[in-house]
């Protein structure tokens, strides 16, 4: 099915770049074909996407396919990104004369050369592989890939070339997505395989460009290591990268410290970090009148309200930040998937964090597809696309 959009809220069309620096690739649509509960789903993606409905209308399926996407443009394997592949398959799916069952999920993204769809059939039963692969731009198919011969383990992929020889034709592995290894087996040398490329690599940084961010204030209130990294989908790590932004931009953490002071009970002055004993750092709220609130004393809410803030806030090329070390070389839009947007918050809470990421989605820098059980509470905000599921 087809989902529409609330009709109060209109939807970007495709190609518009409006808002976005560069035209920095974005994903515009994700279609769950055959997908868990879904079938023939089209969601419309806008800036801020809030998508909304009962339990079991496929929220958390959704945006598990939007990441499952993201991983594999990533370059991830099929076996990482679908541990239980059984469990992605439509429930009344009947399998084929060959005892085969799978599902098919893809995305159209948007971005210098227009809009480019992906589509993917994966094979979950016997064996987990992808079957069939389409990248498309303007009607034009460029990259196609087939299962051929289910002995080997690899598909069979063909490529446009604009050249004498219409198309390319070359085995690539059955466990990896085809339009991830496209810059290391096409030449560019001709218009077409020019063509190809570019449309391969505006769907890549699309889909490495996705975070998908699920704080688990349980996690979040232990210390976290020392120079642990990029922060992670549970967000444990929050402490070190709090460490790391407000060293990177002054004005950036002082925006944070705003959001926190808006969004948590109490007075804060700032928001610290304190190392602990070995190599691992606490975070706290300092209070101002030199008592420290550490994470441990904080509410669900407040936690998750927290994180999410950070995220938004820390979003590739945010114009609040300065020259930080994790800037990419490109030109990227952060796309957050939040699946329990507003899970644990109270409505003072809601109206801050939507009102945040409203601002910062339509800076152009930051994009989110959040779930929420019932997004009335959104009603009335600038820029917000609410997409209503059904069972």
């Amino acid at each position: 099915m087809t989902v529409p959009p609330d009709p109060a809220v209109p939807v970007p069309p495709a190609g518009d770049g409006a808002g976005h620096p560069d035209h920095c690739p974005h994903v515009t649509e994700l279609r769950l074909s055959a997908f868990a509960g879904h079938r023939g789903t089209a969601l419309p993606l806008g800036p801020l996407t809030l998508l909304t409905g009962p339990s079991g209308s496929g929220k958390t399926s959704a945006l598990r396919a939007f990441e499952a996407l993201a991983r594999l443009g990533g370059g991830a394997r099929l076996a990482a990104v679908f541990p239980d592949p059984a469990a992605q398959v439509p429930e009344r799916a009947r399998p084929d004369a060959q005892h085969r069952r799978g599902f098919r999920i893809g995305c159209t993204a948007d971005g210098p050369v227009g809009p480019v769809r992906l589509d993917v059939a994966v094979q979950a039963e016997p064996a987990l592989r992808v079957v069939g692969e389409r990248l498309s731009a303007g009607g034009l198919v460029l990259l196609q890939t087939a299962l051929r011969d289910p002995r080997r383990r690899t598909v069979q992929a063909a490529w446009h070339t604009g050249g004498p020889a219409p198309v390319i034709r070359a085995p690539l592995p059955d466990d990896r997505l085809g339009t991830a290894l496209l810059p290391l087996r096409v030449a560019g040398a001709t218009d077409g395989q020019r063509r190809v490329l570019a449309a391969a690599e505006q769907m890549v940084v699309a889909l490495r460009s996705v975070f998908a961010c699920d704080p688990l204030p349980a996690r979040m209130r232990d210390p976290a290591p020392l120079g642990s990294g990029r922060l992670l989908k549970n967000c444990a790590n929050l402490a070190d990268v709090l460490r790391r932004t407000r060293a990177d931009c002054a004005r950036r953490h002082a925006q944070l410290v705003a959001a926190v002071r808006a969004g948590c009970a109490g007075e804060v002055a700032d928001v610290v970090t304190e190392p602990g004993a070995g190599a691992v750092l606490a975070a706290a709220l300092d209070r101002g009148d030199g008592v420290r609130t550490g994470l441990a004393r904080l509410g669900y809410g407040e936690l998750r309200y927290l994180a999410f803030a950070l995220v938004l806030l820390t979003g590739p090329g945010v114009l609040a930040a300065g020259p930080a070390d994790e800037a990419p070389a490109a030109p990227r839009t952060l796309t957050v998937l939040a699946d329990g947007f507003d899970r644990g918050l109270d409505p003072g809470q809601r109206a801050e964090l939507l009102g945040l990421a409203a601002r910062m989605c339509a800076s152009g820098h930051v994009r989110l597809v959040g779930a929420v059980a019932d997004a009335s509470w959104a009603a009335g905000t600038r820029g917000v696309t609410v997409v209503h599921l059904v069972p």
